[in-house]
């Protein structure tokens, strides 16, 4: 296990992706989609053994928390931080940077999403230890890499300059710059230069943190300082009347903003960004698709979770887990059936179910979304 270090894990998306069966009660995190847990139940035994539960911390927004609770029971209520609204990553990350600091100064934050997919446990705690030697050694931010196996145009990548000095395992490398979701042409040619997928996977100091939001979003570093004052060094995580007011007020004035565009791509652009490569299989699970490729398959390449029968189909995604499903010569096609919305698409536009949210929302028929 890790001295003195935290994993934080970032629980506040909605997963509009996952739409039917992600809901503005049923977060994807709290989706088994992959297997017989949730992917936050599946995050959080991955990172228990590194930091124990104990700092173990979970940050969402307050309408989440009774959900994360429940499903992680065995944490105590006081490693869950709520969040009063929103606001993206950067005054998320930020928020939980000033408990760590709160509760050990000198602490090193592991900081991953819940609803990524790791295939090799082991390979992924001996990448995330190397991360945090290297995190204290050179008090620089590092991003964990993917290798990429396919030009993904969904994903950032991480443009790789010169090697530094790092142990026996891992060569860590400078970060020359990020470039988010490129054409595919673009996914080639960086592919080809040997550039990493950006897996949203960060190891740090919590203090280095908070002194590179401080330079680059003083907005969000003025709010937390704010934040923090009122605190008078009580825990974030059982915050009384007036902390939660002061909160909220904080948060309202915040902009709203990634990690990645606040932080990140300015401190790589300053040298003060490591990456190291990943030693595991990934996936961010990102959409339909995604899933699909992490299932188990038929001859035929199709997936599926529940009860279905085909005739000529191929290379399909079936979620159905209350009904039988009969597909009829149809390719290339998801399908996810819930008890009060179906939705039947081609698997290559997955991404876009967001969209169908969206119109949901517009034509009055936000009970459907999320």
């Amino acid at each position: 296990m890790l001295t003195n270090s935290f994993s934080v894990i970032i629980a506040g998306g909605k997963g509009t992706r996952f739409w039917p069966l992600s809901r503005a009660r049923r977060p994807k995190q709290l989706l088994k989609i992959i297997g017989r847990k949730s992917l936050i139940e599946e995050t959080a035994e991955r990172v228990y053994p590194l930091s124990g539960q104990k700092q173990t911390l979970v940050v969402t927004v307050a309408d989440q928390v009774k959900a994360l609770r429940r499903e992680l029971n065995t944490l105590s209520k006081h490693n869950f931080l709520a969040e009063p609204q929103g606001k993206n990553t950067a005054p998320c990350i930020g928020l939980a940077a000033l408990e760590v600091i709160n509760r050990h100064p000198d602490a090193v934050m592991i900081v991953l999403p819940a609803d990524h997919w790791v295939g090799d446990r082991a390979g992924f705690r001996r990448t995330l230890k190397a991360a945090a030697a290297l995190a204290k050694q050179h008090e620089q931010l590092i991003t964990i890499g993917i290798r990429p196996n396919c030009p993904e145009t969904g994903y950032g990548y991480i443009v790789k300059g010169k090697a530094v000095a790092g142990n026996n395992s891992s060569t860590p490398f400078r970060v020359n710059r990020f470039t988010e979701k490129p054409t595919y042409a673009a996914a080639q040619r960086l592919i080809r230069q040997g550039s990493l997928w950006n897996s949203g996977i960060f190891v740090w100091k919590a203090s280095v943190l908070l002194e590179l939001l401080a330079r680059y979003q003083p907005a969000i570093a003025s709010g937390l300082e704010s934040i923090k004052h009122a605190a008078s060094g009580h825990s974030l995580a059982n915050p009384g009347i007036r902390l939660r007011a002061i909160m909220a007020r904080e948060y309202s004035k915040m902009p709203s903003v990634s990690i990645d565009y606040g932080v990140m791509e300015k401190a790589g652009s300053a040298g003060k960004v490591l990456t190291l490569e990943a030693d595991f299989d990934w996936s961010d699970v990102g959409s339909w698709s995604a899933v699909h490729r992490l299932l188990r398959k038929d001859g035929n390449g199709n997936a599926s979770q529940g009860r279905w029968l085909g005739v000529g189909a191929k290379n399909c995604l079936i979620h159905a887990p209350d009904r039988l499903v009969a597909l009829i010569g149809i390719e290339n096609a998801v399908i996810v059936d819930t008890p009060d919305a179906l939705l039947v698409g081609d698997l290559n536009r997955s991404q876009e179910v967001r969209e169908v949210v969206e119109e949901l929302n517009r034509k009055g028929l936000g009970s459907y979304g999320i």
